[in-house]
């Protein structure tokens, strides 16, 4: 099995101004274990077609990602940032599932 060694973006609500809340984006660093690594392309109607990601990756959680685990945008991996699709509690992990690059 691989192993992982990455950051996680998580968002949080904050009023920017009275009455302004935006989401902001913070990252922590989380290790662990790609569970299942496959590629596979999307066709959608493009020019080139998109490249999406089915891969698990299994972290080791601290409190703060239990606590925020809802709150997950992303996961960093080969230097992308890629959406997370779903989301499985496993204590002493959380298991990402992830999809297509995550677009700031």
């Amino acid at each position: 099995m691989a192993k992982y060694s990455g950051k996680i973006g998580f968002y949080e609500t904050v009023e920017t101004s009275p009455g302004i809340w935006e989401e902001q984006i913070v990252e922590k660093k989380y290790i662990g274990d790609i569970v299942k690594n496959f590629k596979r392309y999307q066709n959608v109607g493009e020019i080139s077609d998109n490249i999406s990601l089915s891969n698990n990756i299994s972290i080791i959680a601290d409190m703060y990602a239990y606590s925020n685990f809802n709150k997950i945008k992303y996961i960093t991996y080969l230097g992308t940032k890629w959406k997370v699709d779903s989301i499985e509690v496993e204590r002493p992990r959380l298991i990402l599932s992830i999809g297509g690059v995550y677009n700031e």
